[in-house]
């Protein structure tokens, strides 16, 4: 998966990207259901763009197999005038559009996935900072209402959030982990189906990230969250699973430098392995039988996906 995410990032690391850039690029590569749309917010604007893949057993074609979403989600892949050049914020970005290159170049070549892919993310090259401890966190141009309007559609069964997720001290090494799945409000067990694709994919023990409470809520409610990662889970009720792209210390994502490609693929290479199998229902994010127990037990968990009481 090198050559995508290196072309991938060199496609970004400019100042002058935008939706139409990136667009054009994906045709220019036989990929052509690829659009963008810009979206104007307090701070600034951004371009959404949107790839999908069709299956062979797909619901867009009359079929039945699951539709799997793609989320990179960020701030954004800059912080111009600020700093120059690609920030650590954007990894998630790269790791997504990766994936997408080496799905629709699959998908012209013949291996067609059974099930639909969305792939969803925004391009913003002069993204605004925001103060954030242990480092500096990226900011958005638009609310993270608006970019879950953008990326979360209402097709997908399933989704995989891939993000940055260096500004901490509790995921002290380089490389790539996966959190537990959530679910409406609920902070599930970790899928071992997963766990077999990361162990596969990385050769190493998989590496689960610890999630509290106050991450899978909303931001805006004045809690703490680790990032962004999860705040998908907050706009559906199919199950998410985030990807998140580490590092052995606290990384600003603001910093630029910070990137490694080696990493970006990794997580686009986890993730397409997990689009391959989940089509045709060979894994499965959460246990359906017990989750449905779970709500019988101590009900619905909701309230977790909304800002709560004043």
């Amino acid at each position: 998966m090198l050559k995508q995410a290196i072309d991938i990032y060199e496609l970004l690391d400019s100042p002058k990207v935008n939706g139409l850039e990136v667009v054009e690029f994906f045709k220019a590569q036989g990929i052509e259901n690829v659009s963008f749309q810009t979206v104007m917010g307090e701070k600034g604007s951004t371009d959404f763009v949107r790839i999908f893949i069709p299956g062979t057993q797909g619901k867009s074609t009359g079929g039945t197999a699951p539709t799997l979403g793609i989320v990179g989600r960020l701030g954004g892949i800059g912080a111009r005038p600020e700093a120059i050049g690609f920030v650590s914020d954007g990894d998630g970005c790269a790791a997504a559009l990766t994936s997408a290159l080496k799905l629709g170049k699959m998908h012209n070549l013949g291996d067609k996935l059974a099930g639909d892919i969305i792939i969803n993310t925004h391009i913003c090259p002069d993204a605004p900072t925001l103060p954030h401890e242990p480092v500096p966190f990226m900011d958005s141009p638009v609310d993270i209402i608006t970019m879950n309007q953008y990326e979360v559609e209402k097709e997908m069964d399933a989704i995989i959030s891939l993000d940055t997720t260096k500004g901490n001290k509790i995921m002290n090494y380089k490389g790539i982990a996966i959190s537990p799945t959530v679910k409406e409000g609920y902070i599930l067990k970790t899928s071992s189906d997963l766990v077999d694709i990361l162990e596969i994919v990385t050769g190493n023990a998989a590496n689960v990230f610890p999630l509290s409470q106050q991450d899978i809520t909303p931001y805006g409610n004045g809690l703490y969250h680790i990032n962004s990662i999860l705040q998908p889970a907050v706009a559906t009720s199919a199950p998410v699973v985030g990807v998140a792209i580490t590092a052995g210390v606290p990384v600003p994502g603001c910093a630029t430098g910070a990137s490694h490609i080696v990493d970006i693929g990794l997580a686009a290479r986890f993730t397409i392995e997990v689009a391959k199998v989940f089509g045709t229902k060979q894994i499965s994010l959460y246990d359906a039988n017990e989750f449905e127990r779970i709500q019988k037990l101590y009900g619905s968990m909701k309230v977790f996906q909304t800002l709560g009481e004043k």
